[in-house]
């Protein structure tokens, strides 16, 4: 079954193949640092963060401590992780490998 984004159309889509045809870390920072601002790189580095420590069970205030996340955030993060498309779960798993 084919997953059908609500996101898509042709602008993100064209960002998408963008992105995959970064080749390593240095050609991602430099992309997202023209791309993006250094707020929204961050935010989303830490949502992965805390991902990653949900995925390990841990507990909010501990997840708080360690990523200065609020509980909204956190919260938001798990809602994804359990119920939305699958995208925290295929990277915390290809992360472990």
């Amino acid at each position: 079954m084919k997953y059908e984004s609500r996101l898509k159309d042709d602008f993100t889509e064209s960002l998408f193949e963008a992105i995959l045809l970064l080749q390593n870390k240095e050609e991602c920072y430099r992309f997202f640092e023209d791309l993006c601002t250094v707020a929204e790189i961050k935010s989303m580095a830490q949502r992965l963060e805390v991902a990653k420590m949900l995925d390990q069970e841990m507990t909010y205030t501990d997840i708080a401590e360690k990523t200065g996340a609020s509980t909204a955030t956190i919260s938001r993060v798990k809602r994804c992780l359990f119920f939305g498309a699958d995208g925290y779960r295929f990277i915390l798993d290809r992360l472990r490998s």
